[in-house]
C-alpha cells in the first residue's frame, strides 16, 4: 500500500496545496511504468483536505463537537483503560488493526485505508467515542492537523459533513484480504505473525489451537514468541457490528 507521503510536508507548510495541484495537473495523460497516472483520484484527496479546512473555519471546535447534532445522544460505551489501551498499543487480536496501530506508533504515519479501518474498529466495533481516537491520532501522527484529523474521525463516525453512512462498518479481515492479500504489511509490523501462512495471517484465531501447539513443540522458536504470544480478539467482529448498528438505530430518527 503506497502513498505520496506528502501529508506531513503539507501539514508543516514545506509544500503548499497549490504547488501539489499544479504539479499533478502536468501529469494528466502521462504514463508511469506503463500505467496512466490517476491524477483525478489524487486531486480528489487534495480536495478533501481543503474541504476539512472549510469545515474547521465554520466550526472551530470540530475536534470536540459533533457536526451532526443528533450524534450528541449516541450511546457510547465508557472506554476502559484495558480496551482503549489494547487499541492504542495494537494488541486487539485483529491483525490489520494491530499492524496499523503499531505502524502509527513506530512511523507516525498511516495509509489512509488503514486509518479508516482502525478508526472504524474503535468507533463501531468497540463503541468508543471518536474523540478518543482523534486525540490519539493528534498525539501520534506527524501529519495531524486540526482540520483533517477531526474531519476524518467524524467522517468515519458518521457525525461529520458528508460522512460515511452509519451502517458502513469496515470489516478489518476483509479489508486485509483485499488490500494486503499476502499479509506482507501485517507481518512487517506484527512479528508474532511473521511466520503465519497466508491463509492464517488475517484470521489467526481460526488456527490458533493448532499453531500454538506447534509453537509449544518448538516449531516456532522466534524471539517474538510467535503466534502463541499473539492475543485473541478483544471483540467478536460480527456481534460488535450488530451492536453498533443497534446503537445507531437509537439516534437515526432524531
Amino acid at each position: 500500500m503506497t502513498t505520496s507521503r506528502l501529508s506531513a510536508y503539507l501539514r508543516w507548510g514545506e509544500v503548499s496545496p497549490f504547488q501539489v495541484w499544479h504539479r499533478i495537473q502536468r501529469t494528466r495523460g502521462k504514463k508511469v511504468g506503463g500505467d496512466e497516472v490517476n491524477a483525478t483520484k489524487f486531486l480528489s484527496e487534495l480536495g478533501w483536505r481543503e474541504f476539512s479546512y472549510h469545515l474547521l473555519y465554520h466550526q472551530p471546535d470540530l475536534a470536540t463537537r459533533n457536526f451532526v447534532p443528533r450524534f450528541d445522544g449516541f450511546p457510547w460505551d465508557e472506554p476502559s483503560d484495558e480496551t482503549l489501551g489494547a487499541w492504542q498499543r495494537g494488541e486487539t487480536g485483529v491483525p490489520l488493526v494491530d499492524a496499523g496501530m503499531r505502524a502509527l506508533w513506530k512511523d507516525g504515519h498511516l495509509h489512509n485505508r488503514v486509518r479508516m479501518v482502525v478508526a472504524s474498529f474503535l468507533i463501531k466495533n468497540l463503541l468508543i467515542d471518536w474523540r478518543h481516537g482523534e486525540q490519539w491520532f493528534w498525539d501520534t501522527l506527524v501529519d495531524a492537523d486540526a482540520a483533517n484529523n477531526a474531519a476524518s474521525w467524524q467522517w468515519v463516525a458518521g457525525s461529520g459533513a458528508d460522512a460515511a453512512p452509519y451502517f458502513r462498518v469496515f470489516n478489518p479481515v476483509l479489508q486485509g484480504q483485499k488490500f494486503d492479500p499476502s499479509g506482507e504489511y501485517i507481518r512487517s509490523y506484527v512479528p508474532e505473525l511473521a511466520h503465519a501462512p497466508r491463509d492464517v495471517v488475517h484470521e489467526p484465531w481460526k488456527a490458533m489451537g493448532d499453531l500454538v501447539a506447534s509453537a509449544e513443540d518448538g516449531a516456532d522458536d522466534s524471539d517474538d514468541g510467535g503466534l502463541a504470544a499473539y492475543p485473541a480478539p478483544i471483540v467478536d467482529l460480527k456481534e460488535s457490528r450488530q451492536r453498533a448498528l443497534a446503537a445507531y438505530d437509537e439516534i437515526k430518527d432524531r
